[in-house]
């Protein structure tokens, strides 16, 4: 009788301790959401207003008009765009930029030609027309906006490099 009992008692307290375990962990999951929630709306964040509140968009700037080249920051990197593109049709069918950056249009509109590297296809062959994967100007090359700068940045081009490094 004594060793059926113990037997019971066994049987009773693991079913106690795995009943106990999924409380534990029910009650974990509930402190882990409330707690969750209370720290997203204490949250600041860098869009000045709370997470669960859509912000507005803000205004774009004013886009950088000069149409004078600006100096790259270091080689290979692609060329801004000095000058307003809104408007510009570049698609399978049309590519205003080619307009005046050709080969036929740099006579007439005095803009630099396109690089060499655009006719050239992945296999290093020198094409007639610029190349299909350099077709979307935009991938690259980007007008730039006359804003404030929103992150420090002590970037030092590669001219000055050695400069910087003797001092």
């Amino acid at each position: 009788m004594r060793h059926q009992n113990f037997a019971r008692l066994a049987c009773f307290r693991r079913g106690m301790k795995s009943r106990l375990a999924a409380f534990a962990g029910l009650l974990a999951m509930a402190v882990l959401t409330i707690s969750a929630a209370a720290v997203a709306e204490s949250l600041a964040t860098l869009r000045g207003n709370a997470i669960k509140q859509e912000a507005s968009a803000p205004m774009m700037g004013k886009q950088v008009n000069t149409d004078l080249r600006p100096v790259r920051n270091y080689p290979e990197q692609p060329p801004t765009i000095p000058h307003k593109t809104r408007g510009y049709a570049i698609n399978l069918q049309a590519n205003k930029c080619l307009s005046c950056h050709s080969r036929r249009g740099v006579g007439r509109s005095q803009a630099p030609m396109v690089s060499v590297t655009h006719f050239m296809d992945r296999d290093g062959q020198i094409l007639s027309a610029v190349t299909p994967r350099r077709y979307f100007c935009n991938q690259c090359h980007v007008p730039q906006l006359d804003a404030r700068t929103m992150v420090d940045n002590d970037f030092i081009d590669a001219e000055a490099l050695p400069k910087a490094k003797g001092k």
